[in-house]
Formats: C-alpha cells, sequence, structure tokens
C-alpha cells in the first residue's frame, strides 16, 4: 500500500498520446509534462475506454466500462446515481473539489465533489440528443450546420483558450490556499479543455509552429487508401475533413493543434510550480492524462470517436512522493484512474471493478485493455482490445482488424484474414469475449438511445436538440 498523501488529477481534453517531447514527437514541445514524466511514472499504452468526452469521463468517474454504466453518448452524462470514487472520498471525509471541465450532466448532482469551481457540464444538462439517432443513422446535411472543428483555425483567442486560462488560475489559488490551512489530505481535480477543437490557439503558442513542419496527413483516401466499412459508414454521416476550406486551412489545423498542446503544458506548468512553491509537492502525488486523443487528419478523420491509436491513445504520468522514474510499457486504461485515487488517499480500492491502480506495480504486459464506441455516427458497437502487440477492433456487422503494433504502430495493415493469425484473432476475440457480449451490448445501447429519442419526440423532433460542435464553456472572467 501507497503511503497515502494530497492527489491532484489534471486531465486535458483531446490530447493524442504520442503528442508528447517525452513521447518522441519531432515537433511538438511539452517540456512541463516532459520534466514531470522523467521524475514520475509515464505509461506509454495508456487507452481510453471510450473515444468521446462523456461516456469516456463518466467511466473514469465510476471506473467501470461503459457498457456497464450505460453513459453510451454525449447526451448519456455522469449524474452521480453510480458511485464514483469521489463519493468515496466523501463518504471518508477527505476534501474532494473540482476546477474547470467535467462534462458531467450539471453542478447540481452529487457527482462526488464537495465543491465545483466553474465547472463545464453538458450544453443546457442535454447535450448532442441528435446524435443518439442511431438505428439507423439518420440522412443529415451537415453542410447547413456549423463545422464541427468551428468556423475559424488560427492564432487568437477563443472561449476555451479564456476558460483554460481561468481554470489555471483557481487552480493555482486554490493550491495555495490549501498549502496555507494545512489541513489534507485532499484530492484536486483538475479539468482543462485544450487541445481540443475549435483549433483557435493564442499567438504566442501558434508562433510556435509553423506551417510548413506539418507532415503529410497518412492513409487518405484522396490518396488512395480505402477505409474499413464501419469507418467509412460513420465519415459518411459527419464527413468533417470535406468541411475545410483547403489544404493550408488543414494544415493549419494541426498546427494549431500542437500549439494547444504546448498551451495545456504551460498550464501544467504553473501547477506544478505552485506544488513546488507551497510545499505541497512532498506530500502530493500528479497525474497527467487526457480523456482521449484525436485523429488529426489521418485516414481522412479528424477529432476521436474510432479505435485508432490516434484517437485511443492518451497521455498518462504519476509522479510525486514514492513514485519512482520508470517508463511503463504494459498497457493500461483510465478506468485505472478509480483505483489510484482510492489508494493515495489510503483507502481500498474495489476488487469488483477491471481497473488496477497506477501507484503500485508490477504491471502485467499480457493484461487486455478495452475501449468501446456507442456515440455519434456510430453505425454499430465498435469495441477495441489491446494486449501486448496485438491490437483487435470488432465492428457489430462490420469485419474486424488486427494489428501488430511491434511491427506497424501506424496501423497501416489489417491482418485479421491472415491464416497463420488464426489462433491469435481466436484469443483476441475470446478476451472481448471475457469483457463483454459485443452483440448483446449493442442492442441495449441502442434501445437505450432509442429511449432517449422517444423523450424528446421521436427521431424527427429529437435531431434538432442540442449543440452540434463543441460545448460551450461557462463565462468567465
Amino acid at each position: 500500500m501507497t503511503r497515502p498523501g494530497n492527489l491532484v488529477v489534471v486531465m486535458s481534453d483531446e490530447h493524442s498520446g504520442r503528442h508528447l517531447g517525452v513521447a518522441g514527437h519531432p515537433v511538438v514541445r511539452t517540456p512541463n509534462i516532459d520534466r514531470l514524466a522523467a521524475r514520475g511514472r509515464r505509461f506509454t499504452a495508456a487507452h481510453t475506454p471510450s473515444p468521446i468526452c462523456v461516456p469516456a469521463r463518466a467511466s473514469i468517474a465510476t471506473g467501470q466500462w461503459v457498457h456497464r454504466i450505460g453513459h453510451w453518448d454525449n447526451a448519456l452524462a455522469y449524474d452521480g446515481r453510480i458511485p464514483g470514487w469521489g463519493h468515496r472520498l466523501q463518504a471518508a471525509g477527505i476534501r474532494v473539489e473540482s476546477i474547470g471541465k467535467l462534462h458531467y450532466r450539471d453542478a447540481d448532482l452529487p457527482t462526488g465533489f464537495d465543491r465545483q469551481h466553474v465547472p463545464m457540464h453538458l450544453a443546457g444538462g442535454t447535450g448532442m440528443i441528435w446524435a443518439s439517432v442511431r438505428d439507423p443513422l439518420p440522412d443529415i446535411d451537415h453542410r447547413s450546420k456549423p463545422r464541427m472543428i468551428g468556423e475559424r483555425v488560427g492564432p487568437g483567442e477563443s472561449s476555451y483558450t479564456a476558460f483554460d486560462r481561468t481554470t489555471a488560475r483557481l487552480a493555482t489559488d486554490w493550491l495555495e490556499d490549501a498549502a496555507t490551512r494545512g489541513d489534507g489530505p485532499f484530492v484536486l481535480f483538475v479539468g482543462f479543455v485544450a487541445p481540443h477543437f475549435p483549433l483557435v490557439a493564442p499567438p504566442e503558442f501558434a508562433a510556435m509552429y509553423p506551417v510548413d513542419r506539418v507532415p503529410p496527413f497518412k492513409l487518405r483516401p484522396a490518396d488512395g487508401h480505402a477505409r474499413h466499412p464501419w469507418v467509412e459508414a460513420m465519415d459518411a454521416f459527419w464527413p468533417h475533413d470535406a468541411g475545410f476550406r483547403d489544404e493550408d486551412e488543414r494544415r493549419l489545423a494541426v498546427a494549431m493543434y500542437w500549439a494547444l498542446c504546448s498551451y495545456v503544458d504551460h498550464h501544467l506548468g504553473l501547477i506544478v510550480e505552485t506544488l513546488e512553491r507551497t510545499g505541497l509537492a512532498a506530500d502530493t502525488r500528479l497525474i497527467y492524462a487526457s480523456d482521449h486523443g484525436d485523429n488529426l487528419g489521418a485516414r481522412g478523420l479528424w477529432g476521436k470517436s474510432t479505435l485508432y491509436r490516434e484517437s485511443v491513445e492518451v497521455p498518462l504520468i504519476v509522479a510525486g512522493p514514492g513514485i519512482p522514474a520508470e517508463t511503463v510499457t504494459a498497457p493500461v486504461s483510465l478506468v485505472d484512474l478509480h483505483p489510484t485515487v482510492l489508494e493515495g488517499v489510503g483507502l481500498p480500492t474495489d476488487p469488483d471493478k477491471p481497473g488496477r491502480s497506477l501507484l503500485s506495480g508490477p504491471f502485467d504486459g499480457a493484461r487486455a485493455v478495452f475501449s468501446e464506441y456507442h456515440a455519434v455516427g456510430a453505425p454499430s458497437g465498435a469495441y477495441m482490445v489491446r494486449k501486448g502487440r496485438w491490437k483487435y477492433h470488432h465492428y457489430v456487422g462490420h469485419p474486424p482488424e488486427l494489428f501488430d503494433l511491434a511491427t506497424d504502430p501506424e496501423e497501416t495493415r489489417n491482418l485479421a484474414d491472415r491464416p497463420e493469425l488464426t489462433e491469435t484473432m481466436r484469443e483476441m476475440r475470446a478476451a472481448l469475449d471475457a469483457i463483454c457480449d459485443p452483440d448483446a451490448v449493442d442492442a441495449r445501447a441502442k434501445a437505450d438511445q432509442a429511449a432517449l429519442v422517444a423523450r424528446y419526440g421521436g427521431r424527427e423532433a429529437a435531431l434538432g436538440v442540442g449543440n452540434v460542435g463543441a460545448t460551450p464553456p461557462p463565462t468567465v472572467s
């Protein structure tokens, strides 16, 4: 058992796991994350339980897979009815507060925080009701709607950059106050929005990334790449790449994403500096993670919502007292944050949940980790199992994918039909079946979404309910 202490969890949004200096990215600069990783434990194969905000965050809160809790999409948000790690802390009398983005249903529900500072939740408490219309997917002309990535791409300020700046200021103020009080232990959750679109970055960060440093996009349909049929169907529902004005804007979008990675790194640095300056660092562990990644133009895809590494792999670093400086290559999951938080403050973990604490090893390289997607644009349930070098994608009603990440880290060759890998395919499918029945889960997700749509007056009425692009943040000053 790790010695109990304070814990600060910093979670960004849409930060893909390989867009870090310490991960070897040739362009992105993240000096504060890199320094944190140098003195802590960095997990190089960390995965989101679902590559979209609301389901991922509900899973992180409860320590359960999405199919166990039924928070399928961005209209079915966490409401506290299923207890999470925050409730365990409250029951034990441990101070637990949040600052910034949570993306739950609303701030008035008992979701496990004593207090929420500038909380960001579902727009209007409802979210994207229209995106729950899935069986079958509707025919929507998105050309008449706002672009998913935002109308503007380039240097400047957005409501998100202003929100993150306020979140960082409140977080450092909170920590300074905590150091003065000296009444720990405490757990503080800090939620930043960067590098989530809109892809507008403050000028001083945008200037770090000239567009001519953006490499060619990989596996583009325009260059002849044949996408998997499930991916093709999802993109046909909402073709984000078609919304760009030209190739220059696509490349600029990547540069601004990189700039926003450096922007969130800057704010993490302010938090680390505050911990060190106030003396809290001696008894406080810090976790940095993101809820999911971003395809960033690979395969002609933008945003999240796929099972490829760009979308499902996230940064994950744990540093502080008692944590050795090491790199862990074994696959892990964000559901592991639930037991990590509990162990970090000296509470017993829950053996009935799939997560394993990130504070204490050893870490099993043969462990199967899991992700699933049932949200906007999904023609059917999609499931990922990562086990060792192998990564398996199961799509209900569509053929599977299998990638050998040891020889093909960019996932360019689907090996699912190779005769010599029949046994590997059988083992990976067995690992999936040990976690869930994919057909039954797909049917349950669609049934729950259909019931939600019915409550809003049926398919046609529901298609007009909810925000289309990024969730608006609360007004901050």
